[in-house]
């Protein structure tokens, strides 16, 4: 209920942000709506607001990622590290952090019994790297040292910001083209001149949702591919039979609970995926990428 509520909050306030940002917008470049006084699509003023709430949603979700993740997860961030465990952990972030030349990042652990991690932040020196307290019981320390390597090489890559233009870009084009689609049906369909009839509305409703699922497998698709490269980094940080060992451990563990929104793709274990399902899995199946790392010179 919490990460719900917490979920909801956060959406309301992006949206009234992002409607004043569109409306100072409009009044400074002169664009006012998405018709024109004719009744026709106004093509910049569609653009307008199709890149505002596009890109914008993703970046403000983005500015937003280390907030969200300490609260719908529940991380608990280390200030001061107060057991030997806790020790070994900061200085082997620290370790890898220095080896891919980054900032030192946060480090937490949420409560969780699945083995499981994740990177997020806007920036490659402002990034937190979570654990799990299942991960950190059920694998040995040079395991959770790869897992960690894994992490690091994501916030090393800049994949939250790739991943975020990527949704930008998807997001922008749903929200344009579901309006075209919704202009030309009031329009051809149902014979209206001027204003949107019920019909305009219910059209962008459906194809917003139907394109969504489609652009959601393209996001995916990138995200996966987005991980072997991030195995690949581990293994180079850590050592490839570190990585290896890691990921056999995790495909020896159930099934985890999927971490919420976009920290789904920044994690160390994205679950199992069957049939049509393995389009829109964040991660390639364990196998692939213990077979990739094995492939390695």
């Amino acid at each position: 209920m919490k990460r719900i509520l917490l979920f909801l909050a956060t959406n309301i306030a992006i949206m009234v942000v992002l409607s004043i940002v569109l409306n100072v917008l409009m009044a400074v470049t002169g664009v006012h709506g998405i018709q024109t006084k004719s009744g026709q699509i106004n093509y910049m003023g569609l653009l307008l607001l199709a890149s505002v709430f596009g890109f914008g949603g993703a970046f403000i979700s983005l500015f937003l990622s280390k907030w969200m993740a300490k609260r719908s997860m529940g991380v608990q961030v280390i200030d001061q590290p107060r057991t030997s465990s806790e020790i070994w952990l900061m200085e082997t972030v620290q370790r890898l952090a220095r080896q891919a030349n980054l900032g030192m990042p946060e480090v937490g652990v949420f409560d969780s019994p699945d083995m499981n991690a994740f990177a997020t932040g806007a920036s490659r020196n402002k990034a937190l790297v979570a654990v799990s307290t299942g991960l950190l019981q059920g694998m040995e320390r040079d395991e959770i040292e790869a897992v960690l390597a894994h992490e690091i090489s994501h916030v090393a890559n800049g994949d939250m910001v790739t991943l975020t233009l990527i949704q930008g870009v998807i997001n922008t084009f749903v929200i344009f083209i579901a309006r075209i689609v919704g202009h030309v049906v009031d329009r051809v369909v149902f014979k209206s001149e001027r204003d949107y009839g019920p019909a305009y509305f219910i059209t962008v409703i459906v194809t917003e949702i139907f394109l969504a699922i489609l652009a959601s497998a393209i996001v995916m698709w990138f995200s996966r591919k987005r991980e072997f490269r991030a195995d690949a980094g581990g293994a180079k940080l850590a050592g490839r039979d570190k990585m290896i060992a890691a990921l056999r451990r995790l495909q020896h563990a159930h099934e985890p609970e999927e971490l919420p929104g976009q920290l789904a793709a920044f994690g160390i274990n994205g679950g199992l995926g069957h049939g049509l399902r393995k389009l829109f899995m964040s991660h390639p199946p364990l196998e692939e990428r213990i077979a990739a790392l094995e492939a390695m010179r």
